[in-house]
């Protein structure tokens, strides 16, 4: 597994980057896997692919406070990131992750590996619904994925010191729950982790067993999915 741990200047460009990744290593049959590390320094709403935005995001709000809302490639509900949200990315071959190809045992794998990097730090974390990760019955975590051919995309958010406020300020009530939230409204369902982003990073690589780096990433694939889709209003605020 290499570490490509890359937030580049624009909202766009970074989302777009974890489906570029993707992408490339489609093109290229690599077999080795990259986690990616991110972290936007605004506000920011991502939604999932089949979202409806009205549904689940207040987007006078966004608009109002200069919140970029933008449509991401995986499924799942909307998420608030920004300063104190650590985002993840991995992107994994059914060759050396055959089990993969089964969407439970993809959840299974990817959130054992986060849960083995965090407990060291933090026993009690868990795994709850279909993809969350919870400690004390409070999200700190949502996670999705997009399968392809050859690979699979599965990332998600990591809060560790995110403005809480915020987020029942742009979101509104999800119009799909999992069973173990009981209906609690953001402000008492949401969590940070006690833990700071050195440690976070360190876990996350530690759970995943990074010994390499890499530095080169697919900039034109990025440059043309934000002009295609990331940049553009048909994209990100379909209904």
């Amino acid at each position: 597994m290499r570490l490509l741990e890359l937030t580049l200047p624009t909202a766009a460009e970074n989302i777009a980057l974890d489906e570029a990744v993707l992408d490339e290593a489609e093109a290229t049959g690599d077999v080795e896997g990259t986690l990616r590390l991110w972290e936007s320094p605004q506000p920011l709403v991502v939604i999932g692919r089949s979202s409806k935005i009205a549904e689940e995001v207040n987007l006078e709000v966004c608009r109002a406070e200069g919140i970029e809302v933008l449509r991401r490639a995986s499924g799942g509900a909307s998420i608030v990131a920004g300063p104190g949200c650590l985002m993840y990315a991995v992107i994994l071959s059914y060759a050396t992750y055959p089990q993969l190809q089964l969407m439970d045992q993809a959840h299974k794998f990817v959130l054992g590996r986060l849960l083995a990097g965090l407990r060291p730090l933090l026993p009690d974390v868990e795994i709850a619904g279909t993809s969350d990760l919870v400690r004390g019955g409070k999200k700190f975590s949502g996670n999705s994925l997009r399968c392809k051919r050859t690979h699979l995309l599965y990332h998600g958010t990591l809060l560790y010191d995110l403005p809480l406020d915020l987020v029942p300020r742009v979101l509104g009530t999800p119009p799909r729950q999992p069973e173990y939230r009981e209906r609690r409204p953001h402000a008492e369902f949401v969590a940070n982790l006690p833990v700071g982003r050195e440690a976070l990073l360190s876990a996350l690589l530690n759970g995943w067993q990074c010994t390499e780096s890499r530095e080169a990433w697919p900039e034109e694939l990025v440059a043309n999915l934000v002009a295609e889709k990331y940049a553009q209003i048909h994209w990100n605020e379909r209904i």
